[in-house]
């Protein structure tokens, strides 16, 4: 009994897998004779002749997935597929646990709940399929083919394109799923639909940006400005000022007219008079905007604190810095700001005293700089404490480091924390 039950699930699984080499050989057949009908003299002057090759190079494009659907669970799949995964395995995908089933010519992945998320076609029936389609359909409307079915299928190619950006996306290949959003925009503007997909020429735009392919995002950001379409909150603009440097002030100026309560847009502002020296009033006025409209965003403090820290304005920018903490106790960036005031503040005065020849002027100079360098020290060990980044802690050792060398003589706890950031710095770690 054990050994029929062996065959009969070694017979199963060559069904299964005759039931998929079936589906891409059916569209593979079918693919042939529109390919071949395409070739015909008297067929490839008629429209219907090159809409059905593009139906087919759909059908090929479809044919190793046709039984799967994104959302079906497994126990779904198990009844329709007809066909069992070559290997499982548990995989990261965007941060996300998932199962990974391999099969013959796709991948499966599932959510921890059993949903299928992504489908990855690895040995698809023809390449280039939905390319192809969409020459197919080009040469259909020049022909005169009827606008509602090239409507259609030029939606169903977008709609494709679009899952394979996404998919490509949620594997962290950018420059893929950017080219294939160039590819979605391509398709639903072809004729006769001839249809803007702003939302995939956005998703272009912004993975060129991601792979730091500043050329093409720039050229695909300002194709979004002259459709008026500005993404949400206006980050076209942020993101415009970010890749043009030259043109900044300009992109950051029209999008906060636009969209005054844009953060990414403001924060750009902010950056920008602080790097160009520009009229710090304005700035003011900006940030406190800012923070109108996100009270609770620490960060807009440090910036302020930075800011006045620039300004020589010292008293209001350690207000500032403690303004983060009080906001919230656990971002480290408003202590490291303060600490690096001070830490600053005391290299300036420690040179300022060297060049100092008046005995008395110089001694108030060298009480100011240890004032200074004690006053780094607290800011800083609370941003060790609550940093979780351990570069940004060796970072900060190296700080508390040099400071405690100062003052290591002047108590055993002091000698104790040179030490402690000695090591840290010297280890390049954090135990």
């Amino acid at each position: 009994m054990k050994k029929i039950f062996i065959l009969l699930a070694l017979l199963a699984s060559v069904q299964i897998g005759n039931a998929q080499s079936k589906a891409a050989a059916d569209a593979q057949k079918a693919l042939d004779a529109a390919i071949s009908a395409s070739q015909n003299a008297k067929k490839a002057t008629k429209a219907a002749t090159w809409v059905k090759l593009g139906e087919a190079y759909l059908k090929a494009y479809e044919a190793p997935a046709s039984k799967v659907w994104q959302g079906a669970s497994k126990q779904e799949l198990s009844l329709v597929m007809g066909e069992q995964p070559k290997s499982t395995e548990t995989v990261e995908i965007g941060g996300q646990q998932m199962t990974k089933e391999v099969y013959e010519d796709k991948e499966l992945y599932f959510t921890q709940n059993g949903q299928l998320s992504i489908i990855k076609v690895t040995k698809p029936v023809v390449k280039d399929a939905l390319d192809k389609a969409l020459e197919a359909f080009a040469k259909a409307q020049e022909l005169g083919g009827d606008a509602k079915s090239l409507d259609a299928n030029l939606k169903a190619v977008n709609q494709k394109f679009n899952q394979e950006a996404f998919n490509a996306y949620q594997f962290g290949d950018f420059a893929t799923a950017s080219v294939a959003f160039e590819n979605a925009v391509k398709a639903l503007g072809q004729k006769p639909l001839s249809q803007l997909d702003t939302n995939s020429l956005y998703n272009a735009a912004f993975t060129a940006w991601q792979v730091k392919d500043g050329v093409k995002a720039q050229k695909l950001f300002k194709q979004c400005l002259e459709n008026n379409y500005f993404g949400e909150g206006g980050e076209v603009y942020a993101k415009l000022a970010e890749i043009d440097t030259v043109n900044a002030k300009n992109f950051l100026q029209e999008g906060f007219t636009k969209f005054p309560e844009s953060q990414s847009i403001l924060i750009g502002l902010i950056n920008y008079y602080l790097q160009h020296n520009e009229d710090p009033d304005e700035l003011f006025a900006l940030l406190d905007k800012a923070k109108k409209n996100e009270p609770n965003n620490a960060s807009l403090y440090y910036v302020e604190g930075n800011i006045r820290t620039q300004l020589k304005d010292y008293d209001n920018a350690v207000k500032a810095y403690e303004k983060c903490a009080e906001i919230d106790p656990t971002y480290a960036y408003g202590y490291i700001g303060e600490g690096i005031m001070y830490y600053n503040r005391a290299l300036d005065l420690q040179k300022a005293a060297q060049d100092e020849l008046d005995d008395a002027k110089y001694e108030k100079i060298v009480n100011e700089f240890s004032e200074a360098l004690k006053n780094c020290i607290a800011p800083f060990e609370k941003a060790f404490n609550v940093s979780k980044d351990d570069s940004v802690k060796v970072s900060i050792a190296e700080y508390l480091k040099n400071a405690y060398y100062r003052f290591r003589s002047d108590s055993a706890e002091n000698q104790a924390a040179y030490d402690k950031y000695d090591k840290i710095v010297k280890e390049g770690k954090v135990e």
